[in-house]
């Protein structure tokens, strides 16, 4: 079952496991164990599925219906929780993501993905890491009990409209199959009076035409509305046997700016409006988000250092929420006059923020190319 690191990111750096993935050629124990970034630190997860037979016939999906490619395994609850187990014992691993394709509908199967980490949890006393898929169709009580026994749930939505889910999964429906659940999981966090998981999402990317307005636009309501704690943007790759397999591939650029703008949205204090889209409705590859509408915004209008407030700051090439908070406090006792001394706060690469500030009321110097 190791292929399914390659299609569902867990950690904190999404990015980097599909680097990690990839290293594996052959098929091994090593191919389940991802080093992921989680909220308890690095750890050593073992990513599997309950099964990898599915009823949905998701067209760019590696385990949809009727792809004879697809070897079909199946673990039964308590055998699955005996191998991890057995693996968590044994030093390999700590921490499980647990997803599964769909068999007799996905509140059964959301029963054996709960079955499977109750076991975990109540018989092997494990404390650690876990983090759970949430099944299309899986019921309120369902969606409770597994935020009571994780630290994040996966609830994801493919498409930001239902227009973009149809074409990538005809059989799901994005309001009464997905968002809802994400309604329930914002609401139960809300009114909850004990610790539940954090709720993520996940999108396919660029295979059936979806925008990255139409991406950020939903993210962001998502993250004010519903609490998410973040999306993943896969990079739509082609699979054989599936009947997206001739369609070309993301660009993985595209998934990295996709990232970064999200960020923006849930860190930095900016809205989606902010962003600097092209006509397409897409951003700029060839530079990041922020340089982009510093280019077009601040050029002509820099900001001063020492009286711009922390959301300015943030628009800034190179600065990010400690930085901003560093020069805020520093400004209460010095004069900050030289790009040397914005290195000497922390600010990593002063240098690219030359074009877009004043210090000292006038722009700083900047070093001419040689060549």
């Amino acid at each position: 079952m190791g292929d399914v690191t390659l299609f569902e990111p867990a950690g904190d750096s999404p990015l980097a496991e599909k680097k990690q993935a990839s290293r594996y050629q052959s098929h091994s124990l090593a191919e389940c164990i991802t080093h992921l970034s989680t909220p308890k630190g690095k750890k050593p997860v073992l990513k599997t599925m309950v099964t990898t037979a599915c009823e949905k016939n998701c067209f760019y999906c590696p385990f949809r219906a009727g792809r004879g490619k697809t070897r079909r395994l199946t673990f039964k609850p308590d055998e699955l929780a005996r191998l991890f187990d057995e693996m968590q014992r044994a030093k390999l691993v700590d921490g499980i993501f647990l997803s599964s394709g769909i068999i007799n509908s996905g509140v059964t199967t959301q029963d054996k993905i709960i079955d499977t980490i109750e076991i975990i949890r109540k018989k092997y006393h494990y404390s650690g890491y876990i983090h759970l898929k949430i099944m299309p169709g899986a019921e309120v009580d369902q969606l409770y009990r597994a935020m009571q026994l994780a630290d994040r749930i996966s609830i994801n939505l493919e498409g930001p409209t239902p227009e973009r889910l149809t074409a990538l999964a005809p059989k799901k429906n994005l309001y009464s199959d997905l968002l809802n659940r994400l309604e329930w999981a914002g609401r139960l966090r809300s009114e909850a009076h004990q610790k539940l998981a954090s709720v993520v999402t996940q999108f396919v990317v660029g295979a059936v035409g979806d925008t990255d307005l139409e991406l950020l636009s939903l993210t962001e309501k998502l993250h004010h509305q519903m609490g998410l704690a973040r999306a993943y943007y896969s990079a739509f790759s082609p699979v054989t046997q599936t009947p997206f397999e001739n369609l070309n591939p993301t660009a993985p650029l595209r998934e990295f700016r996709l990232y970064q703008s999200s960020f923006l949205l849930r860190d930095y204090e900016w809205e989606v409006e902010d962003l600097p889209f092209e006509s397409s409705g897409n951003l700029r590859t060839d530079v990041d988000p922020k340089r982009a509408w510093a280019d077009l915004n601040l050029r002509e209008s820099p900001i001063d250092i020492m009286l711009a407030d922390r959301s300015q700051l943030l628009r800034l090439p190179g600065i990010g929420p400690l930085g901003a908070d560093t020069i805020l406090k520093a400004r209460r006792s010095t004069q900050l006059r030289d790009l040397g001394q914005l290195r000497r706060l922390g600010i990593r690469t002063p240098e690219q923020l030359a074009p877009y500030v004043l210090l000292n009321g006038q722009r700083p110097a900047q070093q001419l190319p040689l060549f």
